[in-house]
């Protein structure tokens, strides 16, 4: 396949089909979502029509390796799955490393709760990271790529595979694509959903068949990597960024974002937010916008009360910090990080403690159990939430929680344990005054946990004998039009009452 027979698929396709985009928040910029909704995802001629595989092209016949290093490096671009490293300078390292062989990994073990961003580009337009995985392999010297996808995502493995074997089909996949004597293929591996696969050194384990399990860095993968071999894993919508920025250059790329996040980043909205959902905004949009503007408040009109970004691994954001800019170094700063780009929006009914320990809860599962200080410390800290949810913790738990998240931080193996305080930290920092209620006051303001939150009948009570009907232990007792009482020995807080109350008669606190 040559140039002409790109144009001449593109503009028989243009003819044929009317590409329609979806409708956006005037907020958004869509590059890396560009096309999804808008192409047919099984289709290769629409995204050839939409100037796919065109940077690829222009790679092969006109760049050497280290220009296309040099325009990823100028655009600024930074990894979309976790810290936010340098994509230009990941690809220089492993470029610099000479081997035999050389690999590209596609990281799309998306395991954050509430995350869906790689899942929903690889469904609907697994073409762009398929490309940007052969021009990252031109870059580097590598001639053999991975997709390590979780098997919990069949549609987007489903949909990869038929893109990649449409690829193979039209020579751009395999050997001397676009006639350049330049050979690349791409192969799927399925994870098994260990949430510390998402770490590089535990995900080249479980590829090679062994337990993914992280190893000690230095050396990094772009030295010794897959199989001892200089090897670049780069998230999904890293990867997707790569034809965009080739074919218009980086200055394009840094028209929006910030001067050290450029660009654009896709977040999955979700929690209690009137309109959730895959959004792409400018790197640097303040996190009102985002949750006020784009995803117009919060569910029922609630006051707003926090905003967790990065999953397991990241932190909370309070109002606070509603004009605060969203990029990878602020948040930071804000005792967050960016992760993949969850974001999980909260309101008053909402506990903090209890948020902090659903999250522990998580990573304790997740572990793999190699260092100590993410096995046993993350299961000490554990047992103090779970003391405190309980109203049996104590302020000394509270500051032996707070000392042990810092050594657990700062002495784990991999970014799984560093990272698993933050929630505890970032809620300790900004709720504190919820973890003193619920130690002092044995009280949960929020009514969320079990053992101390209490169900009362107020003033508007008409007496329907409704909540006495449907109560499963017949705790509550009162005539009919009179005053309904709980007998707070009796009440197993299964709900039940609050559900069915047609005057909202029924209080917890």
């Amino acid at each position: 396949m040559d140039k002409n027979t790109l144009n001449d698929i593109k503009n028989d396709t243009l003819n044929s089909v009317s590409f329609s985009s979806p409708k956006t928040h005037k907020k958004e910029v869509r590059r890396v979502l560009r096309n999804c909704d808008v192409i047919d995802a099984l289709s290769i001629t629409e995204y050839i029509a939409r100037d796919g595989y065109f940077a690829l092209y222009q790679v092969l016949k006109s760049y050497k390796p280290q220009g296309v290093i040099e325009i990823i490096s100028s655009s600024g671009l930074r990894g979309r799955g976790g810290g936010g490293f340098p994509t230009g300078l990941k690809w220089n390292f492993a470029y610099q490393n000479e081997s035999e062989n050389k690999y590209i990994i596609c990281n799309a073990d998306e395991g954050d709760p509430g995350a869906f961003m790689d899942r929903s580009i690889l469904e609907k337009d697994p073409h762009s990271v398929i490309e940007g995985m052969i021009i990252a392999g031109y870059a580097v010297g590598a001639n053999m790529g991975y997709v390590y996808i979780r098997a919990e995502y069949p549609v987007a493995a489903k949909n990869l595979q038929i893109a990649i074997d449409s690829a193979k089909d039209n020579k751009i996949l395999g050997k001397n694509i676009f006639e350049s004597n330049f050979d690349f293929d791409v192969e799927i591996r399925l994870g098994a959903g260990a949430f510390v696969c998402g770490e590089e050194t535990a995900l080249i384990a479980s590829i090679e068949g062994k337990r993914g399990m992280p190893n000690i860095k230095p050396p990094y993968p772009a030295k010794n990597g897959l199989f001892k071999s200089p090897t670049i894993i780069n998230n999904v919508e890293t990867l997707a960024n790569v034809p965009q920025i080739i074919l218009n250059g980086a200055d394009w790329f840094r028209e929006v974002g910030t001067d050290d996040s450029p660009g654009t980043k896709v977040f999955a909205l979700a929690g209690k937010i009137k309109n959730g959902g895959l959004i792409e905004v400018p790197m640097g949009i303040t996190l009102g916008e985002i949750i006020d503007d784009i995803g117009g408040g919060v569910f029922n009109n609630r006051r707003f009360k926090a905003a967790l970004t990065g999953g397991p691994s990241g932190g909370c954001l309070t109002y606070k910090h509603v004009n605060e800019k969203i990029d990878f170094d602020n948040l930071t700063l804000l005792g967050s990080m960016m992760g993949s780009g969850g974001m999980i929006v909260l309101d008053d009914t909402d506990c903090m403690v209890d948020i902090a320990w659903f999250y522990l809860d998580f990573t304790v599962d997740e572990s793999c159990g190699k260092c100590t200080p993410c096995r046993e410390g993350t299961k000490r800290m554990y047992g103090i939430l779970d003391k405190i949810t309980k109203g049996d913790g104590t302020l000394y738990d509270l500051e032996k929680l707070e000392r042990l998240a810092y050594t657990v931080k700062n002495t784990s193996l991999c970014g799984l344990g560093k990272t698993a305080p933050n929630p505890v930290l970032s809620t300790i920092k900004n709720f504190r005054d919820e973890y003193i209620s619920h130690i002092e006051n044995l009280r949960c303001e929020s009514g969320v946990c079990y053992n101390l939150c209490y169900y009362f009948v107020n003033s508007d009570c008409t007496g329907c004998t409704k909540c006495a009907r449907n109560c499963p232990v017949s705790c509550i007792s009162g005539d009919v039009r009179e005053l309904h009482v709980i007998d707070q020995e009796s009440c197993i807080k299964c709900g039940a009452c609050l559900r069915v109350c047609p005057a909202g008669a029924i209080e917890v606190r």
